[in-house]
């Protein structure tokens, strides 16, 4: 039984879109550990987050309950990323700001038809994600009840509610505003910006009252800010755009199958699922979260206590968070065993 890592690219071809674009040569990037099939082992998916790639999701398989051989593992890329198809690597009629658009509902379903093709009549036995991994899981819970066992949202919610939304669009606004953007140039000034704005909201106030930075091994909370800075100045900005507004969009409820009935959505997701908002998040915020979780037949509401706002959600990144989320985990796949 393979414990390693193998990174491989799944082919759809041209994808049709819930808008009507059509994505061309379409592709997922993903990573997996362990075979699919093989005596003994379940399959379990972990949609990537925003902004993360692959390789991000990994710290959830480290220690824990999937860190157990017997979970074959898929952690398939958000189109947009970089990885995927992403305005950054379409066919050049589709790259930057002629990306065609992709929906949470379209992200979805190509991975249902790469796992399809891959491993027959599947069932997964957890879909879980962080953040938009976790908008995902939801999607995956309404849209293919039989297919899911349970599923796991921490930082998440099921479509992107109106604060979410002020949000992102303040956070776009930055980046857009610089010259290089409207010129067409890589809008270094505006990837500064966006990247300041978003850590501003990323962390809660406790964080940076308590001088939690220095956890992640930051000498001052200027350094942090700069490090966030390198890091978006390495990403395509219409990257960023294109799987922000997959965010800003993003509704279980918005597609042909339930046609904007939340609710129905909502009640769809059967499986046992866990529902995981962070106390001190600033954009996926508990009491929106609270009330679609009510609605769920068979959820399980746990706050993450943490004072890192939406980041303590983020694998491996605080320690205390990650236990917590771990133990919920441990508790959701042998409860619902």
């Amino acid at each position: 039984m393979s414990t390693q890592w193998v990174t491989r690219d799944f082919l759809l071809g041209d994808l049709s879109l819930q808008n009507g674009n059509v994505l061309r040569d379409a592709r997922i990037r993903y990573q997996q550990r362990g075979d699919i099939g093989a005596a003994g082992t379940e399959l379990v998916l972990l949609p990537t987050y925003y902004g993360g790639r692959c390789a991000g999701n990994r710290p959830l398989t480290e220690k824990g309950p999937l860190s157990n051989p017997r979970y074959t593992i898929l952690i398939p890329a958000l189109f947009g990323n970089g990885e995927s198809t992403s305005p950054s690597n379409a066919p050049p009629s589709q790259r930057g700001d002629q990306w065609p658009g992709v929906s949470l509902y379209d992200a979805v379903r190509a991975q249902h038809l790469m796992l399809s093709e891959l491993a027959g009549d599947y069932r997964l036995a957890l879909v879980a994600g962080w953040s938009m991994g976790g908008m995902q899981s939801l999607q995956w819970g309404c849209l293919y009840p039989e297919r899911v066992q349970r599923v796991a949202a921490w930082c998440a919610s099921a479509r992107c509610h109106p604060l979410n939304q002020q949000f992102l669009a303040g956070v776009s606004s930055a980046l857009k505003a610089d010259p290089r953007y409207r010129r067409g140039d890589v809008p270094r000034a505006g990837l500064r910006a966006f990247a300041r704005v978003y850590a501003s909201w990323a962390y809660a106030a406790p964080f940076w009252r308590r001088q939690l930075w220095r956890e992640l091994g930051f000498g001052s909370r200027e350094a942090l800010l700069s490090w966030w800075e390198q890091d978006h100045l390495q990403q395509d900005a219409h990257d960023l755009l294109a799987v922000m507004d997959t965010w800003y969009s993003g509704d279980i409820s918005d597609n042909p199958v339930f046609a904007g009935n939340y609710a129905a959505a909502l009640r769809a997701i059967r499986a046992p699922t866990l529902i995981m908002p962070a106390s001190t998040d600033m954009y996926f915020v508990p009491d929106d979260i609270a009330l679609d979780a009510a609605l769920m037949p068979d959820a399980r509401y746990q706050l993450l206590e943490t004072d890192w706002g939406h980041c303590g959600g983020g694998p491996g990144r605080s320690a205390d968070a990650m236990q917590q989320i771990l133990g919920a985990l441990e508790v959701l796949l042998h409860d619902a065993a």
